[in-house]
C-alpha cells in the first residue's frame, strides 16, 4: 500500500493526475480511458467504487504519462459531455487522493476478521433473521387455523 501512495504522490507532484467529476452511473473504466486517450498515453485510470450500492462513486482519477498531456486533457475535457452529462476535469489535488486512499481501506489496516466485532455483528444479524422467520411461521400457522 505504501508504494501505491508513494507513486500517487509522485504522480501528483509531477502534475500528471487528472480529477474527473460528474461521471454518469453508466460510465466504465474503459469508457473513461477511451475519452482521455486522444490527449496522450494513460498510465492508470482509477474509478473508486461504492461497494454498498455496487456502482462507482461518480468521479475518477486519470494518470497521464506526461504533464503536458494532462494539461491538454484538462483544457479540452473540462465542461465536455460524457453520456449526456457535463463532466468537470481539473488537476487532482493531493488531499483528494489522500482522502480516497483513507476511505478505501480500514483505519488501522487490519483485516475484518481479525476482530470479534465483525463475527458478533454477523451473529446478531443471523439471530434477528431467525427470530423474524419464527414470527412468520407463527403467523402462518395462526392463519392456517382460521
Amino acid at each position: 500500500m505504501e508504494s501505491v501512495a508513494a507513486s500517487s504522490s509522485a504522480a501528483l507532484a509531477s502534475k500528471r493526475v487528472v480529477y474527473v467529476g460528474g461521471i454518469p452511473d453508466e460510465a466504465t473504466e474503459h469508457l473513461i480511458r477511451a475519452a482521455f486517450v486522444p490527449f496522450g498515453n494513460i498510465s492508470n485510470v482509477y474509478l473508486p467504487m461504492d461497494y454498498v450500492n455496487g456502482t462507482h462513486r461518480g468521479f475518477a482519477f486519470v494518470e497521464m504519462e506526461e504533464p503536458d498531456d494532462a494539461s491538454e486533457a484538462i483544457f479540452n475535457m473540462d465542461g465536455a459531455e460524457l453520456l449526456s452529462r457535463t463532466i468537470r476535469v481539473s488537476l487532482a489535488q493531493p488531499n483528494q487522493l489522500n482522502k480516497l486512499h483513507q476511505t478505501s481501506r480500514t483505519a488501522n489496516n487490519t483485516a475484518i476478521w481479525s476482530s470479534d466485532e465483525w463475527f458478533q455483528q454477523q451473529q446478531q444479524q443471523e439471530e434477528g433473521q431467525k427470530a423474524d422467520n419464527d414470527v412468520a411461521k407463527t403467523d402462518l400457522a395462526a392463519l392456517q387455523e382460521y
